[in-house]
């Protein structure tokens, strides 16, 4: 089969197209040959080497569309999608074909495309942890997402109204056209970080907000913190080049907030499948909606698709084998 591999760290230009062997399906596994993945930004951090347990030569890629072709009698020709720990220490979906366990096989939702599937995995596995597995966000409660634009904090958005909170989205730049996010969230605030504290505030009545999902890190980490109510809880997602931050100690504690890492590697392929669940049964209710996809590449284009990643796509890259 077809497949995008590296066999040294580095950027984009490390992927090469490159004919493996097919997987070999194995007790407990089944075959998925692959419709459409996603590029996402962890994707290039692993070809750039910054993950400790990647061996190489390696396939990437986390999240996956597809069509199972050989495995157990009752799974065969279904339309599945999933994410996960794959391209690391397994290949993983920017190939023609995929070796799954049979654990981990979901159906996609119906109304959603191959290629809108894929878009979705890690996207909204990573927005529900921090919204649902780990902030435990209630109904009536207030969420602020943080860079609500993106594609984590679109999804953060859908999920906080779909669990019946009031949200509030921060953007430094105003959200483009066709964003989920749009006319979903109750109040969409295009605001400097240092004004997080006043705005979050002044949206409700001084208290502050209940769960804050912060996804993009950097100087937004103090003034999120700092727009918490009592006892609020922030969940960071992420911090692009610059991994250090400081905040006064003494106001956390006295607010007695809550600060948690959220990190979708920890969630296998299995455990990622029983999100992924409670994900489709948004999509089948109609309350969630794909990322919008910028850019759709062949897996000979597989170093552009990085590329375009790199240089900050706005949308989904998608990778079509």
């Amino acid at each position: 089969m077809k497949a995008l591999q590296f066999d040294r760290f580095g950027g984009p230009e490390v992927l090469s197209l490159q004919t493996i062997p097919d997987p070999v399906l194995k007790e407990g596994f089944a075959l998925v040959a692959v419709k459409a993945a996603s590029v996402n930004p962890s994707d290039v951090g692993n070809v750039a080497g910054n993950f400790p347990y990647t061996t190489l030569p390696r396939v990437p890629g986390r999240d996956y569309s597809g069509i199972v072709i050989d495995g157990p009698k009752e799974w065969m020709g279904a339309e599945v999608w999933g994410a996960g720990n794959f391209g690391f220490a397994v290949d993983g979906t920017h190939a023609e074909k995929l070796l799954v366990p049979v654990a981990s096989l979901r159906k996609k939702p119906e109304t959603l495309t191959h290629e809108q599937a894929a878009a979705v995995g890690i996207t909204f596995v990573t927005a529900w942890l921090g919204v649902v597995d780990y902030a435990s966000l209630k109904k009536g409660e207030t969420l602020v997402v943080v860079g609500a634009g993106g594609g984590v904090g679109s999804a953060a958005v859908q999920i906080g109204k779909y669990l019946g909170a009031r949200v509030i989205g921060l953007v430094r730049n105003p959200i483009e056209n066709g964003s989920p996010v749009i006319g979903l969230a109750d109040h969409i605030e295009v605001v400097g970080a240092s004004d997080y504290n006043s705005t979050v505030r002044g949206l409700t009545d001084g208290k502050g907000a209940d769960v804050i999902i912060n996804t993009v890190g950097r100087d937004t980490f103090e003034p999120s913190l700092q727009a918490l109510a009592h006892r609020g809880r922030m969940a960071v997602l992420a911090s692009p080049g610059q991994r250090k931050q400081s905040f006064d100690l003494i106001d956390f504690y006295h607010n007695e907030s809550q600060l948690f890492g959220v990190d979708s590697l920890k969630k296998d392929v299995i455990a990622s499948a029983m999100i992924m669940e409670e994900i489709k049964n948004g999509f089948d209710k109609k309350a969630f909606m794909p990322p919008m996809i910028e850019n759709r590449f062949s897996l000979e284009q597989g170093a552009e698709a990085y590329k375009a990643v790199v240089a900050g796509a706005k949308g989904k890259i998608i990778i079509v084998p």
